[in-house]
């Protein structure tokens, strides 16, 4: 199945993932292929699971500080932040504009 512009421009903002090329389309596409083959497995009368380790009793280790109190250093890594925040860039890929998306979109 074709992918549209409009779901390559939704993926992209929620995977931060550039698909500007015709080799990302088809990647995107073969992906897509193969997690399609998973409505052919029959899950009639199975029940959803939380975990695949729900029937196994977890142990939590002990959450022991050792060393610490190091916020200020850390933050001096930060391009942006707010009060004691790091502040992330609303997407690290420039997206290209709809008309240049179509053209390899019709080459795939």
């Amino acid at each position: 199945q074709k992918v549209t512009v409009e779901v390559l421009d939704h993926l992209e903002r929620l995977a931060l993932v550039d698909f500007r090329d015709a080799e990302g389309v088809e990647r995107l596409q073969k992906a897509i292929q193969f997690a399609d083959q998973l409505h052919e497995v029959n899950t009639d009368g199975v029940e959803p699971m939380d975990s695949v380790l729900e029937d196994r009793c977890l142990y939590l280790r002990e959450d022991d500080v050792t060393e610490g109190n190091c916020t200020n250093e850390l933050l001096e890594n930060a391009r942006e932040k707010v009060e004691e925040y790091f502040v992330a860039p609303p997407g690290n890929i420039p997206l290209p504009k709809i008309e240049e998306r179509e053209t390899f979109l019709q080459g795939s």
